[in-house]
């Protein structure tokens, strides 16, 4: 990585003999920044993250990207997601370039133990992983979606695993047993969860209380908005809320507390219509409801408490921020684009924190300074007093409607290339022993379709052809010979196939026969809130297919069948790819 090649300089600056804080962070998942009572929705009660805002400082004005994956980059790199290689959520449009540096990178080089435990979204094969992005512990799922919450399959340090209980409890429980077996150093612990988004799967202890629910507080526009999915969003960050109550409490118990730097923000505006504060857009949109984010940061005795503070800030202002709270020092080569917010957050002023702060998606730009937002289009709202952006006041402001525009049309000249050059990346193989190529990185071909419209989180199936395959383009970083196992489930009445993998059709590759059936039921969806789930999750069985021999750089790896037995081939989950030499 950039930041290992650059030169190891990251050291603690601490002097004497004080102890380095802990850093904890909290990243939600859609929930908007309407979606916690501290905000002012009486839809439902959030009084552990409230706690928040009321023993630490609310940054008013705090914007994250319109989707999941490009915040994760910004808040993990201080870049412009952009720039670290990032272009959207499906497909392996999330992965950060391997040369990115991130805060974990840091944070680790400085003798913190590191963990992340939850939702990943910036790459799943090696050298994109969480284990080789800084984090010396990772529980969760590296997909952008996953279909199933109840004692879902998960990765566990690059080990497939079975998780216990809801996700969201699940990673709480490693988080906190991170903690304590790193109480007596200094640690650094990512929480990112996976709710409000969909699907909109939470338990009956949490869902009860909204099964019914006439929400008193509604989005603008009563017709857009879907009372399931806000019942069910509502029932979710409750559930995140008592989570968090879990953590905090455990601080307080292990005497943490007052060491502890924690920080809660989510990664976009909310997944439906529902009450944003009156806000215009909502996730996938770069209007105010889309990127505006809650920011609530808490360090005892440093930072002020109660406090809101209403400079511009975001994502990727926690690199440079935390660090520089937490006197771990980073090389300035990293070029950052966060600003470093510690004087401000410690009462020692702002005086050089005004700026033009820059969201994109594709092609469209929009831009935020402390008091306007210049839309997409060229309009511009006074965001001051009209946080609904309903009066374009361009007319009162052409001199800054005029900057505004010249600077969006630099800032999405210099994003531009950074697209294209991620448009085209093949994934990993050989970077480490084992790499996994799930479905949402294969292209189907032929009959063959896939299980939900989202990639992220589907399987192959309706193989009925031998003129169908599935491929993958691969980068292989070892050449060598490497055992083939494909994850499948199979009807009774179709074994008998004979399934071949091969770098194209080039090769002989290698092949095996399905000579056992396996047609597990989908996972239920009893506890799913919203009708017409697009996710389906089921078990999947290995299956190996034997050794093929791969050469270092890129090619084309494709699955598929020489023959077909019954109605259709196989299911396909994933392909696993282990070195053998």
């Amino acid at each position: 990585m950039r930041f290992f090649l650059a030169c190891l300089i990251l050291v603690f600056a601490f002097t004497g003999e004080a102890k380095p804080p802990n850093v904890l962070i909290f990243l939600t998942d859609d929930q908007g920044w309407g979606d916690l009572s501290v905000n002012g929705n009486t839809n439902l009660s959030t009084p552990n993250i409230d706690s928040l805002a009321r023993d630490g400082v609310t940054l008013e004005n705090f914007y994250v990207c319109a989707v999941c994956a490009p915040t994760r980059a910004e808040f993990l790199t201080g870049r412009y997601y952009p720039k670290t290689g990032v272009s959207g959520v499906s497909r392996g449009e999330g992965r950060i370039n391997p040369d990115e540096t991130t805060i974990a990178d840091i944070f680790q080089s400085a003798g913190y133990a590191t963990g992340a435990f939850g939702k990943w979204h910036n790459g799943t094969q090696s050298p994109y992983h969480p284990n080789d992005r800084g984090f010396d512990e990772y529980y969760g799922f590296t997909s952008g979606h996953w279909g199933h919450y109840f004692s879902p399959p998960l990765d566990h340090n690059g080990a497939k695993v079975r998780g216990e209980g809801y996700v969201v409890d699940d990673f709480t429980n490693h988080a906190i047993g991170f903690i304590e077996e790193n109480q007596d150093k200094p640690f650094f612990c990512y929480l990112p969860y996976n709710t409000p988004h969909s699907p909109m799967m939470i338990d009956d202890e949490f869902y009860n209380k909204f099964t019914k629910l006439d929400p008193a507080m509604r989005h603008r526009d009563l017709e857009k908005e879907d009372l399931a999915m806000t019942r069910a969003a509502l029932a979710m960050c409750e559930n995140i809320d008592w989570n968090v109550g879990r953590v905090l409490k455990r601080l307080d118990e292990l005497k943490l507390s007052e060491d502890t730097i924690v920080v809660y923000f989510s990664d976009n505006g909310p997944n439906s219509f529902r009450w944003n504060g009156g806000m215009k857009g909502k996730k996938g949109n770069i209007d105010e409801g889309g990127v505006r984010s809650p920011f609530f940061i808490r360090w005892p005795g440093r930072i002020p408490a109660g406090e809101k503070m209403l400079p511009v800030s975001a994502g990727l202002d926690l690199l440079p921020t935390l660090t520089a709270l937490s006197e771990v020092s980073y090389d300035d080569s990293l070029d950052l684009d966060g600003r470093d917010l510690s004087a401000l957050l410690l009462g020692k002023g702002d005086s050089e924190l005004s700026r033009s702060l820059f969201s994109i998606r594709k092609k469209q730009v929009s831009v935020r300074t402390d008091q306007f937002r210049m839309d997409a289009s060229g309009k511009l709202f006074n965001i001051a007093n009209d946080r609904g952006q309903t009066k374009d006041v361009s007319g009162q402001h052409p001199e800054l409607v005029a900057r505004l525009q010249a600077e969006a049309k630099q800032f999405n000249a210099e994003m531009q290339p950074h697209f294209t050059a991620s448009a085209d990346r093949p994934f990993t193989v050989g970077y480490a022993n084992s790499t996994t190529l799930p479905a949402r990185d294969g292209i189907e071909h032929g009959t063959i379709k896939r299980s939900s419209k989202a990639p992220n989180n589907s399987f192959f199936e309706n193989w009925t052809s031998k003129d169908d395959s599935i491929t993958w383009s691969i980068d292989v970083g070892d050449a060598g010979d490497y055992r083939a196992i494909v994850y499948y489930t199979c009807a009774e009445g179709d074994v008998g196939t004979t399934i071949r993998i091969g770098v194209d059709e080039s090769d002989a590759g290698t092949k095996a026969k399905v000579t056992e059936s396996f047609d597990p039921p989908l996972y239920d969806k009893l506890k799913e809130r919203v009708e017409e789930s697009h996710y389906f999750v089921k078990d999947f069985k290995p299956l190996s297919l034997g050794t093929i021999r791969l050469e270092k750089g890129r090619a084309t790896l494709r699955l598929n069948a020489l023959e077909i037995v019954g109605k259709e081939a196989i299911n396909v989950h994933s392909l696993e790819l282990l070195r053998v030499k």
